[in-house]
C-alpha cells in the first residue's frame, strides 16, 4: 500500500486566500500547508469524537485516548477542558473502595511491632 495518496478538492476563494496568507507566514508551499492543517484538523476531530464517545459511556477513557492517538493524560486534560463528565459509576467506586481497604489492611498488618 502506498504511504501517500494524491487528493484533490475545490476550495472557495476565501479559503484559498487564507491558505496563501498562512503559506507566507509559515514560509511553506501549498502542499505542506494543506497537509499540516489537515493533520491538525483530523487530530482535533479525533479528540472531539472519541471524547464524546467516552462522555456517552461507549468507551473507557483509556480506549478513547488510544483511539484518538493521544496519551491518557492528554485525553484527561481534553475532557476536563470540554467539561465532559467522568464516567465513574457506583460499581467503579465500590471496586476502588475494596481495593483501597485491602491495601490499608495489608499495610497495617505489615506495620505491627512485636510486643
Amino acid at each position: 500500500m502506498k504511504k501517500e495518496q494524491m487528493v484533490g478538492t475545490r476550495l472557495p476563494n476565501a479559503v484559498v486566500r487564507d491558505l496563501e496568507a498562512i503559506e507566507e507566514v509559515e514560509q511553506s508551499d501549498r502542499s505542506t500547508t494543506v497537509r499540516k492543517l489537515l493533520s491538525r484538523a483530523i487530530q482535533e476531530w479525533k479528540l472531539d469524537y472519541y471524547s464524546r464517545l467516552y462522555g456517552n459511556g461507549k468507551l473507557t477513557l483509556a480506549r478513547a485516548a488510544h483511539q484518538a492517538g493521544v496519551s491518557l493524560w492528554e485525553m484527561m486534560d481534553y475532557v476536563k477542558t470540554k467539561k465532559i463528565t467522568a464516567q465513574y459509576d457506583l460499581e467503579d467506586l465500590q471496586r476502588d473502595l475494596k481495593t483501597v481497604a485491602a491495601g490499608e489492611s495489608g499495610r497495617r498488618l505489615g506495620r505491627q511491632r512485636p510486643g
